[in-house]
């Protein structure tokens, strides 16, 4: 698989909201509340991630994964947001577009993203999946990781049950 993984710029920002939303949509489906889906559509997401990327922080990084000029996936990393993360980094997004995945994407995204952590001297990474997502939590439990509690997400339009996995030792992802 040719895919070229590359950090994000501004001028991203739209492409990164077509394929966020787009993947978002069919893993959420039955999980996310129908109204949910009308309010986080493109024009959000494109808002959200062009705030994101334009102030980029010495924690944060958001990578992109192309294929033949095709966007296919995204990874964003950066300082935890959330207390239970217990001063881990945190993978903040991980999508993959359906027609690359089982392909090694995932594993390779996440893997870069452990990489800039450990420049960064974290102890650890740790991030939240939506209780229910099974094919997410089969795959970070592939990775090693270890399910650490669960809380929900604070969010600002869906206060989803979320699960937390953590790897304790980044050179396990690396």
């Amino acid at each position: 698989m040719d895919i070229n993984i590359r950090s994000a710029s501004p001028n991203d920002a739209a492409a990164i909201a077509n394929l966020h939303v787009a993947v978002w949509r069919e893993t959420y489906r039955g999980l996310a509340p129908t109204e949910v889906f009308r309010t986080l559509d493109e024009g959000y997401r494109q808002a959200r991630w062009a705030l994101t990327l334009a102030e980029p922080g010495r924690h944060q990084l958001v990578l992109l994964a192309e294929q033949d000029n095709r966007l296919v996936g995204i990874g964003a990393v950066g300082a935890p947001s959330q207390p239970v993360f217990e001063g881990r980094g945190e993978i903040r997004s991980l999508y993959v577009d359906p027609a690359t995945k089982r392909q090694g994407l995932g594993r390779r995204l996440m893997r870069e993203l452990a990489r800039h952590l450990a420049g960064l001297h974290y102890p650890g990474a740790a991030l939240s999946v939506v209780a229910g997502n099974d094919p997410a939590i089969a795959f970070y439990r592939s990775l090693g990781g270890r399910m650490a509690g669960r809380y929900i997400d604070p969010g600002p339009i869906w206060r989803s049950d979320n699960i937390i996995f953590v790897w304790d030792d980044l050179s396990s992802l690396i």
